[in-house]
C-alpha cells in the first residue's frame, strides 16, 4: 500500500489523530496538515501556470484546475498525478473569452480537442447574410423611421374604428353639426336624458360614447355607465341608481347609455322614470325600433328623441378609407391600372403599403352596404384580410384587393327590413299609395322590393286584394278577381317562381280605373252608425223573415214586394234613418 509523506491513505488508523487534506483527499495526521496543505496549493498554482493559455487575462487564472490532476510530489521525491480537483477558494471554472469586435469570430471548438473544458467560448454576433440579401432585393425604399408591417387587428374594424372625439363623427351632419342643438348642448356640457333614434349601422353607440367623453373632460365628476337591454336586466339598472344615489350626495352625476332600450317592455321601463325626473341619472337610450310604439310615453315625455338617418354614399367613403390605413392599405384611382407614370408616391405615407385598393372598389362597398357602416366596415375587414398577391399587378411586391374580394365579403343577401316594425308598414304604405296613385313603375318597385327583402308573399297578395276593393272598386270590378286570383296562384306555386304573378298583379291594379267610390260610402255609413246616440232602430217588420206561426202572426215580413224601390211603396232604412244618403251626387 502507497504512503504519502510516510503516512498511510488507507483509512486512519485509531492509534493517532488524523484529519483529511481538503486538496488532495488524503489523511494526515493533525499536527502535519497544515504542512501539507500549503505543499498542495504550491503545486497547484504551478500546474495552473503551465496548462492556462497564454491568451487568458490574469483575472481568469484565479481558476486553477483540480490538485488532484496536477503531478504532486509525495515527500519522498516521487512524482505522482492526484485526481483531478479545483482550489478550496474557487468553484467549477465556466469562463468566457471576451473577443474584441474587430477580431475575426472564433472557430467553432465543437470540433476540436479542446484539453481545458474550463473555458467556453461564444460566438460573436453577426449579421444574417440572408436577411442582408433580402434587403438589397427590396425594390422600394422608406423613410428609416418608418415601421415594419404591423399585425393585423384581432378585433372587428367597427369596433377599432369607432371615433372618440365629436370632431371625427362621421356624418349626421343635421344632428352634430356646428350648428346643431346637440352640439350646442355638448359644447356647454349640459347633456338631457336623449332617445337615439335610427336603424342599425347609423352611429348611435358612437354618439353615445362621444357624449361620455365629451362630458368627462369637462366635468371629472361624471359617471358613464354602458349596459345593453340585451343582456342586463331591472337589477342591473337598480344597482346602478343605488350607486348614483350615493353619488349625488357628492355631487357627482351618473350617465347611463343602455343599448336596443326598446328590448324593455314597458313595465320594466318604468324603472327609469322617477330617477330621469329628478336627475338622479342622465338617460341615453338607443333604439332601431319606433319610439312612439315600443317606448313608455311616460319616458319620451321625460327625453328628447334625436333622430338619425342612415350614412350616405359619401360619408361611407369617408368612414372606410379612414379604416384603410389598419390593414396598411392604400387607395389608388383606377386610371393608374393603365399609367404607370401616375405611381403614387408610397413614401409619403405613414406606414409601409401591404395592400393596394382601387377607388371604384371602395365605392362599390360604400354604395351596396344600405348605409350601415357596420356592414361596411366589417365588410371591408374580410376582404383586406383575404386579399390574395396578383402576379400581373404592376405592384409586384404588393398585394391587390380586387372588386370579387369585396363582394366575398360582402354577401348582400337582404335588404334593412323588419317584417313587424317601421319598415314593414312603410313600404306596404308605399306599394298602396302608389298603386292608388295609377303609378305603375313605383308599384313595381315597392312590390319588388318587398319580395326581395323576404317579406311573406301572401302578405302582399292580401293586402292587393284589399287595393283592389278599395281604390279600385267599381271603375274595373275585374281587379278583385285579379288579386284572389293572384293569392290563389301564389300559394300554389309558391316562390321563388311567384315573384312575377305578384309583379303582375301590382302592374295591374296600378293601371287599372280608380273609384272609391264605395269605400267612400262605407266610411261615411260606418260614421253613422259609430255616432248613433240610444238604442239602434230596430229592423222595419216588412224586411224581417217569419218562417214560423208566431212570426207572421205579429205581423213580421207583412206587406213586402220584390218590387223596384219605387214602385214597391217600401222603405228599406231603418225608422228615423229615411232620408240618410251615404253616396255622393
Amino acid at each position: 500500500m502507497a504512503h504519502v509523506n510516510g503516512v498511510d491513505d488507507a483509512q486512519p488508523s485509531t492509534s493517532m489523530p488524523k484529519t483529511e487534506c481538503p486538496i488532495c483527499h488524503k489523511w494526515f495526521p493533525v499536527n502535519g496538515i497544515e504542512l501539507h496543505v500549503d505543499e498542495c496549493l504550491r503545486l497547484s498554482e504551478v500546474v495552473e501556470e503551465r496548462l492556462m493559455p497564454d491568451s487568458i487575462s490574469e483575472s481568469t487564472r484565479s481558476i486553477t484546475p483540480c490538485a488532484e490532476e496536477q503531478p504532486e510530489q509525495a515527500c519522498d521525491g516521487t512524482p505522482q498525478v492526484p485526481k483531478r480537483n479545483f482550489s478550496i477558494f474557487e468553484r467549477s471554472p465556466k469562463t468566457t473569452v471576451k473577443r474584441p469586435r474587430n477580431e475575426e469570430a472564433p472557430i467553432d471548438m465543437s470540433s476540436v480537442n479542446r484539453e481545458d473544458e474550463g473555458v467556453m467560448f461564444i460566438k460573436s454576433d453577426t449579421e444574417d447574410d440572408e436577411a442582408n440579401e433580402q434587403r438589397k432585393k427590396s425594390k422600394m425604399e422608406y423613410p428609416p423611421e418608418k415601421k415594419a408591417a404591423k399585425e393585423l387587428p384581432k378585433i372587428p374594424l367597427a369596433e377599432l374604428m369607432r371615433p372618440s372625439k365629436i370632431e371625427d363623427y362621421v356624418g349626421q351632419d343635421a344632428i352634430v353639426g356646428q350648428n346643431a342643438i346637440l352640439r350646442k348642448l355638448l359644447d356647454s356640457g349640459n347633456i338631457p336624458s336623449l332617445i337615439l333614434w335610427g336603424p342599425p349601422g347609423c352611429g348611435k353607440t358612437t354618439l353615445a360614447n362621444i357624449i361620455a367623453n365629451r362630458c368627462k373632460t369637462q366635468s371629472a365628476t361624471l359617471r358613464f355607465v354602458k349596459l345593453s337591454a340585451t343582456m342586463a336586466g331591472v337589477a342591473e339598472v337598480k344597482e346602478v341608481i343605488k350607486v348614483a344615489k350615493n353619488d349625488v350626495k357628492y355631487k357627482r352625476r351618473t350617465l347611463l347609455f343602455m343599448d336596443e332600450i326598446h328590448r324593455f317592455n314597458k313595465l320594466q321601463q318604468d324603472i327609469f322614470l322617477p330617477h330621469v325626473e329628478s336627475g338622479t341619472i342622465t338617460l341615453i337610450g338607443a333604439t332601431t325600433e319606433n319610439p312612439s310604439f315600443s317606448l313608455n310615453s311616460a319616458l319620451l315625455s321625460r327625453c328628447r328623441v334625436i333622430v338619425l338617418e342612415k350614412h350616405s354614399v359619401e360619408s361611407m367613403m369617408q368612414i372606410l378609407v379612414r379604416a384603410l390605413p389598419e390593414y396598411e392599405t392604400f387607395m389608388v384611382p383606377e386610371s393608374v391600372n393603365n399609367n404607370e407614370a401616375k405611381l403614387p408616391d408610397f413614401s409619403q405615407l405613414s406606414f409601409i403599403p401591404r395592400t393596394i385598393i382601387h377607388e371604384e372598389t371602395v365605392r362599390w362597398l360604400a354604395e351596396t352596404c344600405d348605409g350601415d357602416a357596420r356592414i361596411g366596415l366589417n365588410g371591408l375587414q374580410l376582404a383586406l384580410g383575404g386579399a390574395v398577391s396578383t402576379s400581373d399587378s404592376i405592384y409586384e411586391t404588393l398585394k391587390t384587393v380586387t372588386l370579387q374580394d369585396v363582394r366575398e365579403g360582402i354577401k348582400k343577401s337582404h335588404l334593412l327590413y323588419d317584417r313587424k316594425g317601421d319598415q314593414h308598414y312603410d313600404t306596404i304604405s308605399a306599394l298602396h299609395k302608389s298603386i292608388r296613385g295609377s303609378d305603375d313603375n313605383a308599384a313595381l318597385y315597392w312590390a319588388t322590393r318587398m319580395v326581395a327583402s323576404g317579406e311573406d308573399p301572401r302578405y302582399i297578395c292580401r293586402r292587393m286584394i284589399r287595393m283592389a276593393s278599395e281604390d279600385i272598386g267599381l271603375a274595373d270590378t275585374n281587379a278583385l278577381q285579379v288579386a284572389t286570383a293572384t293569392l290563389a296562384a301564389v300559394q300554389s306555386v309558391g316562390m321563388p317562381e311567384a315573384d312575377c304573378i305578384i309583379a303582375h298583379c301590382a302592374v295591374y291594379l296600378a293601371r287599372a280605373p280608380k273609384s272609391r267610390e264605395v269605400y267612400e260610402a262605407y266610411k261615411r255609413c260606418r260614421a253613422s252608425i259609430d255616432e248613433w246616440k240610444g238604442p239602434m232602430p230596430g229592423v222595419p217588420l216588412h224586411l224581417r223573415n217569419a218562417p214560423t206561426k208566431l212570426m207572421r202572426d205579429l205581423q213580421y215580413g207583412v206587406g213586402y214586394n220584390m218590387l223596384h224601390k219605387d214602385q214597391s211603396g217600401l222603405t228599406y232604412m231603418p225608422e228615423g234613418l229615411e232620408d240618410e244618403k251615404y253616396f255622393s251626387e
